[in-house]
């Protein structure tokens, strides 16, 4: 069979991978050309384009690029047809993909979503052309099912997360006793992130020398685009590429930004603050277009259905703000544990894992019967 796969971030590169190891499994023979990252390229298959030239992020990020993701999307479209696949699957990424997907299904290709979009928390209105170009809707958190059930969505499936699969189990996260704490900085992925997270975490090392502060770092970016956001780089500051998991098992505590770290953290069973800048014109919309029911911007705190996680959120992300409650955290007390005990909940409710194999043999299935 022929598979081609579209992820456009580091998280969907990631599932994008094992997504395709568990294809390989059930297809020896596919044949899979994707656009990812360096995860799905060290599975094989064909790269047609790399995540680095596709991730922009929020409202204004998005107009002004949008010449290049036009351009993407044209290009992705005439490959397409030209590759002419059996199955067409969708990692995420959904403002770009769901186009595709409508392009696809006019063409007569079949669809796969791979983690569903957010629309239980907001543009609830694209179920309509979901429900028409999509032939199945792998979701991977536990309220999403009865979401798409009460909004007639039949093609959705519950498959568990995938990053029960991709994290270790948690260790015993008692602190480190009174010696030197350390403290994981994860400030994101991308460019506009570090620029907006990266002097306000730097600043908080710099005001606790007698603490060790390690930034999760990712190669692609280069280590001169980390200090170019730091200033001079603190005696307590190093930078860890392409660790993130060994940092985060080594830390006493974390300060994440928003997004699938946060519950990467969670399951690596490491107290955490979650922190969020964007450009204002595009929290400003994301506040007025967001579902007034949705209390919670962290994956964490809306599995939970409640507040596990602080969230330092745009003009909240102060330094003092970020500084009191890193401390609440560092040391045992009575924060810390109760963050603890609700992160053994949260992975409790993402099911069991084999997330990437449920799918991959749904796909084959689908294509086979």
């Amino acid at each position: 069979m022929k598979y081609y796969i579209i992820a456009g971030e580091a998280s969907g590169d990631l599932h994008g991978a094992n997504l395709m190891k568990a294809l390989y499994e059930q297809d020896p023979q596919a044949d899979i050309r994707f656009w990812g990252g360096d995860a799905m390229q060290a599975v094989g298959g064909t790269q047609v384009k790399h995540i680095k030239d596709l991730a922009y992020m929020g409202f204004a990020e998005v107009v002004m690029h949008l010449g290049a993701i036009l351009g993407n999307l044209r290009l992705c479209k005439q490959d397409l047809l030209k590759f002419a696949p059996d199955a067409v699957v969708y990692i995420d990424y959904p403002s770009f993909n769901l186009r595709i997907a409508k392009f696809a299904h006019r063409h007569g290709l079949k669809n796969f979503h791979y983690i569903s979009p957010n629309l239980w928390a907001w543009k609830k209105g694209r179920i309509k052309t979901m429900r028409r170009d999509l032939d199945k809707l792998y979701c991977i958190l536990p309220f999403e099912q009865d979401f798409y059930k009460k909004n007639n969505f039949p093609q959705a499936e519950f498959v568990g997360h995938p990053l029960l699969d991709a994290v270790p189990e948690s260790q015993d996260r008692a602190a480190q006793g009174e010696g030197c704490k350390q403290v994981a900085l994860l400030p994101g992925s991308r460019k506009q992130e570090l620029k907006r997270m990266l002097p306000l975490m730097t600043a908080l090392a710099r005001r606790h020398p007698e603490m060790h502060f390690v930034i999760a770092g990712v190669s692609l970016l280069g280590k001169e685009t980390y200090l170019q956001y730091m200033g001079h780089q603190p005696n307590n500051v190093e930078i860890a590429f392409d660790s993130t998991y060994a940092v985060l098992q080594q830390s006493d505590a974390a300060i994440v930004k928003s997004g699938t770290a946060t519950l990467e953290t969670a399951l690596l069973g490491v107290p955490q603050v979650v922190c969020y800048r964007a450009n204002p014109i595009s929290i400003a919309l994301a506040r007025k277009l967001v579902s007034k029911r949705i209390q919670y911007i962290s994956l964490v705190n809306l599995i939970a259905d409640k507040l596990v996680v602080k969230e330092l959120i745009q003009e909240d992300m102060s330094l003092t703000n970020m500084e009191a409650t890193m401390e609440s955290i560092v040391n045992d007390g009575t924060t810390r544990h109760q963050m603890l005990d609700d992160y053994v909940e949260i992975r409790h409710l993402l099911g069991d894992k084999g997330a990437s194999q449920r799918t991959a043999q749904s796909i084959y299935r689908h294509l086979t019967k």
